[in-house]
This record gives C-alpha cells, structure tokens and sequence, in this order.
C-alpha cells in the first residue's frame, strides 16, 4: 500500500481546530493523529473522547487514536465509540494485550501495540498476529518536539523482518522527531506510517510541508 501521512494534532491550535482540520485535508493528509495522554502513564494531559467526537464530526479523514493512558483494558470502548478508526495502546500499560486487541477488532476499529524507545520488539511478538499496525515511539511519550531516537531504526527493521517471516500484514507506523530531514532515510527501513506533529504545524507553510513529506516517501 501507499505510505501514509498521519500529522499529529498535539500542537495545533485546539480553539481552531476545525480550521485545523481543514488545513489537514487540503494537504492531502492521509489520517489525523490524537494522542491521548492522562497525566500518569505520561506526565503530560491531553484530551479525551469528547475531542474524539468533536473530530468525527468535523472530518472523514481516519482518525488514528494513540492511548498513552494507564488503564486502556477499562476504557477503551469510549474511545470507539467517538469515533476512532485505527486505535492503539502502549504495551506497556495493558493488563491483557491479547483480550484487548481482540476486543477492538471485534468491535470494527483497526488495533495497534506501541512500544516506547526503551521497550523491545520481542515484548510483543506474540501479539503481532492481532495487530492490524504497531506503532514505534521514535522518542519518550508525553510531548512534542523532541528528537528521533535512532534505536527506533533497529525497531522498525525488526518488525519489517517479523512482518516477512511471520507473513503477516500489520503496517508499521513511527511518530516522534519525524521531519524533512529524516522521513526519507526512515521510510526507506520500511516504515509506513509517518506521524508528525511538530514538524508540521511548527512550520511556516504546514500544507506545503504535508506535500513535501509525501513526495519524499513515495
């Protein structure tokens, strides 16, 4: 399949969001990334389903979810029900990985596992079959702006090789310190799924970024 563009809307402008929204669009950009944070599995606070729901009713765009919360297993169908189409949870913060993807599938919605920097594939190998993608953390959960750690490169190759050999078809999704510089070198490992929050909307011209990016993994 085609690569895909996910701009994260951590650093938009909340109070304009359905402008936002629209900006994304006309960039041609493939999902809208929301990053769910509560403030104890990540130091920082986000939103929750009631911006979902708002989303979903301003775009058609996929709405690829990303639950950075301690307890996924317990509220996860609030998620669904605002409207995510691509949800995901941290492994790392789930008390039954296997029931919850099944849950989620179930339930029409596209499943993922995350992984942060210091966790290692291996962790969820055995999961992968119920992954429809599994996101790489390329920085430490919590806030914008930080750079791309480079062990997520070994990250990604390991999962592309998983990918081959356990024939399977979950895409592979990156999102932290994604730019210019560095999207080309990172898609070419195999990666699918580009998210980036800061690189666009800190950017003096966001829809000729988005455009920039997409050419650049083609």
């Amino acid at each position: 399949m085609n690569k895909l563009i996910a701009p994260s809307i951590l650093p938009s402008a909340f109070m304009n969001i359905e402008s936002e929204i629209r900006m994304l669009e006309k960039a041609g950009a493939d999902w809208v990334h929301c990053d769910i944070m509560d403030g104890h599995f990540v130091p920082n606070l986000t939103f929750g389903p009631p911006i979902i729901k708002k989303i979903r009713k301003i775009t058609d765009l996929p709405l690829d979810v990303h639950l950075m919360i301690t307890n996924p297993d317990e509220t996860i169908d609030w998620y669904i029900d605002a409207g995510a189409d691509w949800l995901s949870f941290h492994i790392e913060a789930a008390k039954n990985p296997e029931t919850l993807l099944k849950h989620i599938r179930k339930r029409k919605v596209k499943a993922g596992l995350v992984i942060k920097p210091k966790t290692d594939v291996s962790e969820i190998k055995e999961f992968l079959p119920l992954c429809d993608y599994v996101l790489i953390m390329s920085v430490e959960p919590g806030f914008g702006g930080q750079s791309y750690i480079s062990s997520a490169d070994d990250k990604a190759i390991q999962l592309v090789k998983l990918k081959k050999d356990l024939k399977l078809p979950y895409l592979i999704q990156i999102d932290g310190g994604i730019n210019l510089e560095n999207i080309k070198r990172i898609a070419k490992l195999g990666v699918e799924v580009f998210v980036a929050g800061s690189a666009v909307f800190g950017s003096e011209e966001p829809i000729e970024t988005i455009k920039k990016m997409k050419k650049l993994i083609l």
